[in-house]
């Protein structure tokens, strides 16, 4: 088999792990080859519009394990193909000279061992940092269940190190991955946490310690494949950030690959609304100070899908609002919907030289059509507003529920006016993903 059937085949292999994003660091070539810059990696945008991309793509679908999640399982009759460390390397350096990409997304199927699938990465690493001097970003996966100082060494040729966690629980896992366990995905997590630390210091103390992982690691969960509902998700995933320090969650939206009667059936639409509505709640967790329990709790397990998760939360909290912009600090300013992170700023900023009022909050960059439900200018609400449950619902909502509404009876307000699993992102939606601007 050529390298270019290989590459057909492992980069479609790839396409399911949802773990690429900007590499979060900023390190010049110095006299090697290529560089990593923090504005970006693989289909990410950059502050100036830029698409930045990177070659995606495993070391081999062969596998020793069976998750029937999985595409590449040892039981499904797909094409296999392997490449040898020479072979990516080579790969990798012909694609960026050729400009086609800027970095590296390298993962595997199990092979003989963890330990043997761990080393072969590691050599494929070695190459392209020592023989071709290749300075450019690399996010590498941890493989669970190999030897910490093989995950060490690999930590300190990779930018960025990601052991998945695949499902949220421990029940799904048994049922859908038996050759897995939360606790051998959790252990390589929890190394990789504290040599990050742990290297900080080195670093600090010793100048010529090498870096470890400079760019943190992350974690990907798959969504719709088990029945775990988004506060388990979301719960995890807040555990997940405080206890291992991770840089990012990754949320997949399944996609079936065959049938197995424990997963949802071919032909099943990916819950891609749902995926979003994690994403966006995970901007809340990382960035506006939202706890799991606040977005979600036990009577309600789903996010709702008309509504993203900031909007959801000030509906449910009527005592909490109107806020006085002039006053209010800036954890009460973030919490309410069309006010982001930036515009929080820019308000606590602007607000020190003049009283604000609707105008100058436009010109800030607060969206007015969201936030005028939920404030007060100099303790006034905006000029000829009226305040209604049905108003302010239908003005929160998305989009794609408001046309479906419009073919309804408006006397009868509802919450659900379509089948979640069939409901697809808008471009609304889209951009908050990218942006995390609630």
């Amino acid at each position: 088999m050529d390298i270019s059937e290989k590459l057909k085949i492992l980069a479609a292999s790839a396409k399911y792990d949802a773990a690429c994003t900007s590499s979060g660091i900023d390190r010049s070539g110095s006299g090697g080859l290529g560089n990593a810059s923090a504005c970006g990696i693989c289909h990410s945008f950059a502050g100036d519009g830029r698409c930045i991309s990177l070659l995606k793509i495993l070391m081999t679908n062969f596998c020793l394990f069976d998750c029937k999640y999985c595409v590449n399982r040892r039981s499904n009759d797909v094409p296999r193909a392997r490449f040898t460390p020479e072979e990516i390397a080579e790969l990798t350096i012909g694609f960026y000279r050729r400009n086609y990409i800027e970095g590296l997304f390298l993962s595997s199927g199990i092979i003989q061992s963890p330990d043997y699938t761990c080393e072969q990465i590691i050599e494929t690493l070695s190459i392209l940092r020592n023989k071709y001097n290749f300075r450019g970003y690399i996010h590498a996966k941890a493989i669970p269940g190999a030897a910490p100082e093989l995950i060490d060494r690999l930590g300190t040729l990779a930018d960025r190190v990601s052991v998945n966690i695949e499902l949220p629980s421990q029940k799904s896992l048994k049922a859908l991955a038996p050759d897995k366990s939360k606790n051998s995905i959790l252990l390589p997590m929890g190394h990789i946490s504290g040599k990050i630390r742990e290297n900080r210091y080195d670093i600090v103390k010793y100048r010529s310690a090498p870096e470890f992982a400079p760019a943190g690691q992350s974690t990907q969960m798959i969504i719709g494949a088990s029945p775990d509902t988004d506060f388990q998700i979301l719960r995890l995933s807040e555990a997940m950030y405080r206890n291992y320090s991770l840089k990012r969650v990754f949320y997949s939206a399944y996609v079936p690959v065959g049938d197995q009667k424990l997963l949802p059936p071919a032909g099943t639409k990916p819950p891609l609304l749902r995926e979003h509505r994690l994403y966006q709640a995970d901007w809340l967790l990382r960035f506006y100070g939202f706890r799991a329990e606040e977005l979600l709790d036990e009577k309600h397990q789903n996010f709702d899908p008309n509504f993203d998760p900031k909007c959801n939360w000030a509906l449910h909290h009527p005592e909490c609002f109107p806020v006085e912009v002039n006053t209010a600090d800036k954890e009460m300013l973030l919490r309410v919907p069309g006010i982001g992170v930036r515009s929080a700023q820019r308000i606590v900023i602007a607000r020190r030289q003049a009283k604000l009022d609707f105008k100058d909050l436009k010109k800030l960059g607060v969206v007015l059509k969201r936030a005028i439900y939920f404030i007060l200018c100099n303790g006034k609400r905006f000029e000829g507003l009226v305040v209604t449950e049905a108003g302010i619902m239908r003005q929160l909502m998305s989009e794609s529920a408001v046309k479906e509404q419009e073919k309804r009876d408006f006397s009868e307000m509802q919450i659900t006016f379509f089948d979640s699993e069939n409901a697809v992102p808008t471009m609304e939606d889209k951009v908050k993903c990218l942006t995390g601007e609630m």
